[in-house]
């Protein structure tokens, strides 16, 4: 193993981590609100708006991201009069088409986080809440929301974690993030063990920092988790 290389390769795939990481967080931070939205219609009870969520999950659930990228990408432009309108700003730059097929896809995953962590909230803790004299907005934010996040938080984590590897796929675009530019490198070098073995490192240590980061505010959403237990009394106190 070329130590050597490994470390060139490094100083050449270091520069693609920010386009990762604003691909990541910027598409999870976009789909949570689309999210939050699918979830709400699919327990409204509404069945128009309850179809409408379940048809747009069982879609981008159940066709591979990386089509969703070619559609965007490559299908998109070839609409009667999008060139015309104001999206084509957006849709003929690789980034854009790549956050978009991202957050559309993210979305559908974390609605279904989010509505299994809103129904996983006792029944009973809402209904202290109204008997404290709590109702909608209010009884949302001190009572449901907050278990409902705790609830959640684990199944998020996991997608922004996901998300994070998911961004290799907009190398497909010619979008310069880790993967482009490992692919870049190894068309120049023909060396693509080493090539990957960095990127796969530079992947891990990035995931590796968001589980952490994730742990410690799960800890801090859990007053339980932070309760020190209290010694049993001696022997002498008992006297």
């Amino acid at each position: 193993m070329d130590l050597g290389f490994l470390w060139e390769a490094v100083q050449r795939i270091v520069p693609g981590v920010p386009v990762t990481l604003q691909l990541a967080f910027l598409s999870v931070f976009l789909g949570l609100w689309l999210a939050l939205a699918l979830a709400i219609m699919r327990l409204s009870r509404i069945l128009p708006l309850d179809w409408l969520a379940r048809v747009y999950v069982f879609v981008f659930r159940g066709t591979p991201l990386l089509i969703q990228v070619f559609l965007i990408y490559y299908a998109a432009p070839q609409i009667p009069g999008i060139r015309s309108t104001w999206a084509w700003i957006y849709l003929r730059e690789p980034y854009w088409c790549a956050l978009l097929a991202l957050t559309l896809n993210t979305a559908a995953y974390a609605s279904e986080i989010i509505r299994g962590g809103l129904l996983s909230v006792p029944r009973g803790q809402v209904e202290a809440g109204r008997a404290c004299g709590m109702s909608g907005l209010l009884l949302f934010r001190r009572v449901t929301a907050p278990i409902a996040l705790r609830q959640a938080l684990p199944g998020y984590a996991n997608e922004l974690i996901l998300m994070v590897k998911a961004t290799s796929l907009a190398s497909v675009i010619t979008l310069m993030e880790i993967t482009g530019l490992a692919h870049k490198m190894i068309s120049e070098t023909f060396r693509a063990i080493e090539v990957f073995i960095v990127a796969g490192a530079i992947y891990l240590l990035l995931n590796f920092v968001i589980t952490r980061l994730v742990a410690a505010l799960e800890w801090r959403l859990s007053p339980h988790l932070r309760r020190v237990p209290h010694a049993p009394p001696s022997i002498d106190a008992l006297r």
